[in-house]
């Protein structure tokens, strides 16, 4: 069994939101989940443009989480629009 998922400082998202392709239905997509803190992590580093560091210290997380969050965050993002799939925000784990 492995250890606790560590608590995060993220953004609370009042709701999930769903992106998907323009005239594909949604039951014939893949769909990819991102986490709440990926799209945190995500968020800090690429729209603020924060360091990891400075990410991991908002967070209270390693800078090690930090780039493995964003690493698993942007594959997913990117996978999703080369390869028409859709894209759901989580709002809670």
């Amino acid at each position: 069994m492995g250890r606790m998922k560590k608590h995060r400082k993220c953004r609370f998202l009042s709701d999930e939101k769903v992106f998907k392709p323009l005239g594909i239905p949604m039951i014939d997509l893949v769909t990819f989940e991102i986490d709440p803190d990926e799209i945190e992590v995500m968020r800090i580093c690429d729209l603020e443009g924060k360091s990891q560091i400075e990410a991991a210290d908002r967070m209270k997380v390693s800078r090690g989480t930090i780039q493995r969050l964003l690493l698993s965050g942007r594959y997913k993002l990117i996978d999703a629009l080369l390869n028409s799939r859709a894209i759901k925000l989580k709002n809670k784990y």
